[in-house]
C-alpha cells in the first residue's frame, strides 16, 4: 500500500482546456478527453489498497452525476483536502474531508493544504508542505511543493518523487535561513 498525492484535477471544467484560461492544458481539445487522461493516469499509478491526498480543486462545474461517476473509477482510497472549487465534490463518498490536514507518511511529517503556506505548523521540525492551487506558476522549495498534476504530468505522485524535486531545490524557505543565507 503506497501513499500518493495530487491537486487541481479540475474534472468537469470545460474553460481549462481552453486558451484563454490563466493555466491552460493545451494537451487535451476537449473536457472529455482531458478527464479521460486523468482518470488513466491516475488509475496506471494508484493501486486499488492505496491511499490518495487529493489537496483541493476535484472537479469544477461538473454535473454531479458525472463527478460521481469519474469519482467513483478513481483507484484507492481517497481523502479530499478541500479547495476553492470544492462545494459538491465535498459532498462525495471521500474517506475524509477537511480544511487542511497534517500526515505522517514513512516517518515524515507533512502539512497538507489547498493553498501555498510560507510557514506551517512544524515546519522547524522537519516537516513538509504539500500544496496545489497555483497550477506549477508558483515555485517550491526544499520543504514546499505544489503536486497539482500540471506539475506532475497529469497523475498522483509519490513521497519519494516529491522529496528528488525538493532535494534538487536549491532554495530554502525564509523561515530556515540563518542571518548569513539573507
Amino acid at each position: 500500500m503506497a501513499t500518493w498525492f495530487t491537486a487541481d484535477t479540475h474534472f468537469g471544467h470545460t474553460r481549462i482546456v481552453n486558451a484563454t484560461f490563466s493555466t491552460p492544458r493545451l494537451a487535451f481539445s476537449t473536457i472529455e478527453e482531458h478527464d479521460e487522461a486523468l482518470v488513466a493516469n491516475w488509475n496506471a499509478t494508484v493501486g486499488p489498497d492505496d491511499t490518495v491526498w487529493h489537496l483541493g480543486d476535484f472537479s469544477y462545474r461538473c454535473h454531479p452525476r458525472r463527478e460521481r461517476a469519474l469519482f467513483d473509477r478513481l483507484a484507492g482510497v481517497k481523502h479530499l483536502v478541500r479547495g476553492n472549487h470544492d462545494k459538491s465534490a465535498a459532498a462525495l463518498p471521500w474517506a475524509s474531508v477537511r480544511d487542511v490536514g497534517q500526515v505522517v507518511v514513512d516517518g515524515q511529517g507533512i502539512w497538507l493544504s489547498h493553498y501555498s503556506h510560507r510557514t506551517w505548523p512544524r515546519l522547524h521540525r522537519g516537516d513538509l508542505h504539500l500544496y496545489g492551487h497555483s497550477h506549477g506558476t508558483l515555485p517550491g522549495d526544499s520543504r514546499s511543493l505544489d503536486v497539482g498534476v500540471d506539475c506532475w504530468d497529469y497523475r498522483p505522485v509519490s513521497l519519494a518523487e516529491i522529496r528528488g524535486r525538493m532535494a534538487a531545490s536549491d532554495t530554502v524557505p525564509a523561515e530556515l535561513r540563518t542571518p548569513a543565507e539573507g
